[in-house]
């Protein structure tokens, strides 16, 4: 009876009385077959886009029997297969590190099935006389540690939506070497997963605060926060006319009460313009002077007040004979901020051409509004754009109501306050009359001019 061979290594089953003088050599060639197949390394090369095939041959090394087939350095462009034997059961070691393009690789028996490389890497696999069996690491029981996760290893694509939920994360356990650079996205945080305990401190106090000024990052998270000072309530109320205080001076920052923020309501008057005087008896009388110009301006600073001069306008005076216009009256300024014009002086009139005569040469009668106001505020520049709510032609327009950093200013003012005549008698003071025919001067202008501060 002659040798058989096994059917899983290809060892050679010597019977009883066979072989006589070569047991010796036959078995030890049956061990090395037993080494091959237990801890046997082989290097195969493959072909591209082919088959290769792996053959177990019988008492014989071969390189299907090692343990471990590493395949040689190449670039697959195609899909390429590897064969082991049909009808052997064994486990394998395949090396596919130095395959680029691994995935166009599969590895199976010449009958059966197997598996698809899904990258570069070292694959376990059994054969089990059928089909080639991949061992992944997904199927295999046991725990993974922390210790077995390489760095960044995690990515969002292994973590199912949901599944990371508070309690299955220990305090501190999560360290940053096992998270990969922007792979906790949105989707694997479970709605209420992260709690108070799972967030870093902040710099901030706990605790309420009042009027807070807080600073906020670009994650939204409060990085510093205090207690702001109650907003200052009305702080000064400031009226000066010709009468109750000086005519010209300083309004200084009492304390540094008027900072940053504060909203300034200002408005003045300047003095009335003098009458105009008369030539003569035969002279046309002359024309009466205008009040000063009423003015009112709002602003918010953008800093602190600094002292600002201020000074009120002088009333005009009379013109001596004719034709002698009467004086203007002074502007009342504000400096940084306002100047309300004096009121013109009125015209003088002309000698008439016939005694006892005025007709046509009579001075002509005041314009119906004065010149507009100067807005200066340079240096307190407001914290919104100015607008002014005069029409083209100077009239005020429909809506009358006054927001910060607008102005009412020249003629305007007539469709806010009544004024009686041609604007002679306005606001405090009063323009004076112009000389009558036969009187050869005019009137001094009456009244006040004033500048008003309110600030809150």
């Amino acid at each position: 009876m002659t040798s058989s061979f096994s059917t899983d290594l290809k060892l050679e089953l010597m019977v009883t009385g066979e072989n006589a003088g070569q047991w010796g050599d036959k078995t030890n060639t049956n061990l090395n077959l037993v080494q091959q197949a237990v801890a046997g390394f082989e290097q195969v090369s493959l072909s591209d886009g082919g088959t290769t095939t792996l053959v177990m041959s019988n008492a014989a090394l071969s390189n299907a029997r090692n343990m471990v087939i590493k395949f040689a350095t190449i670039t697959l462009s195609g899909a390429t297969t590897v064969t082991i034997p049909d009808g052997i059961e064994k486990y394998y070691i395949f090396d596919c590190s130095a395959v680029s393009t691994a995935t166009n690789l599969t590895i199976k028996t010449a009958s059966g099935t197997g598996f698809t490389c899904d990258g570069s890497k070292i694959f376990g696999a059994y054969a089990d006389g059928t089909n080639l069996n991949e061992i992944s690491l997904n199927t295999m029981g046991g725990t993974i540690a922390t210790a077995q996760i390489e760095a960044s290893a995690v990515t969002d694509a292994k973590l199912s939506a949901n599944a990371v939920t508070t309690v299955k994360i220990a305090d501190n356990a999560v360290t940053t070497a096992k998270i990969s650079a922007n792979q906790v996205v949105t989707a694997k945080i479970a709605d209420a997963a992260v709690t108070p305990a799972k967030l870093s401190d902040t710099a901030v106090t706990p605790g309420s605060y009042t009027l807070a000024s807080i600073t906020v990052d670009q994650q939204g998270r409060l990085t510093a926060a205090s207690s702001g000072s109650s907003p200052q309530p009305l702080t000064e109320f400031l009226f000066i006319d010709n009468v109750g205080g000086p005519s010209s001076s300083i309004l200084n920052n009492h304390g540094g009460t008027i900072g940053s923020g504060a909203t300034l309501h200002i408005y003045a008057q300047g003095g009335a313009g003098g009458g105009g005087g008369n030539q003569g008896q035969n002279g046309a009388g002359g024309g009466n002077g205008s009040a000063g110009q009423i003015c009112y301006f709002t602003t918010t600073l953008s800093g602190a007040y600094t002292a600002s001069t201020y000074s009120l306008g002088q009333i005009g005076v009379k013109g001596n004979g004719g034709p002698n216009p009467g004086q203007a009256g002074g502007d009342t300024v504000f400096t940084n901020f306002l100047t309300a014009p004096g009121g013109n002086g009125g015209p003088g009139g002309n000698r008439g051409p016939n005694s006892g005569s005025g007709g046509t040469n009579q001075g002509q009668s005041l314009p119906t509004s004065n010149p507009a106001a100067t807005i200066n505020f340079a240096p307190f520049a407001p914290t919104n754009s100015f607008i002014s709510n005069l029409s083209t032609d100077g009239t005020l327009t429909n809506n009358l109501t006054l927001t910060p950093n607008q102005k009412i200013q020249g003629g305007s003012t007539a469709a806010v306050f009544t004024v009686p005549g041609n604007a002679r008698t306005f606001g405090l003071n009063q323009g004076g009359a112009g000389s009558p025919p036969g009187i050869a001067s005019g009137q001094d202008a009456s009244g006040n001019a004033f500048l008003g501060i309110l600030v809150e």
